[in-house]
């Protein structure tokens, strides 16, 4: 096997925007097709956790949780959008999982 062969197996794949969020997506109706909430709609970048979806701070951990399973990475960096000023946010967007996913599903 040459040096390129073994580097191509090797590298983590590319996970575009679109990608990304479409697993979001799927995680997410997923995880609220039971759920008796007044959205109705698709899912997209600015559907928001808590005032859209009718997430709990326990929703929001097994969100994270199923994200990280899904794309078998662990130890991101969640507090980026998970605190602002030292302080937890009120909301979360889809758009804000989407964005911080991004690079860091896609460092080599």
């Amino acid at each position: 096997m040459t040096n390129k062969e073994t580097t191509k197996l090797n590298e983590k794949p590319f996970f575009s925007e679109e990608v990304i969020l479409t697993n979001i997506t799927e995680i997410l109706q997923d995880m609220t097709a039971d759920w008796d909430t007044d959205f109705s709609g698709p899912i997209g970048p600015e559907i928001r956790l808590v005032g859209d979806l009718g997430f709990e701070s326990i929703d929001i951990v097994q969100f994270i949780v199923a994200i990280e399973e899904r794309f078998q990475r662990r130890g991101l960096p969640w507090e980026e959008i998970l605190m602002a000023n030292g302080r937890y946010v009120d909301e979360i967007k889809v758009g804000d999982a989407t964005a911080l996913l991004f690079p860091y599903l896609n460092k080599q």
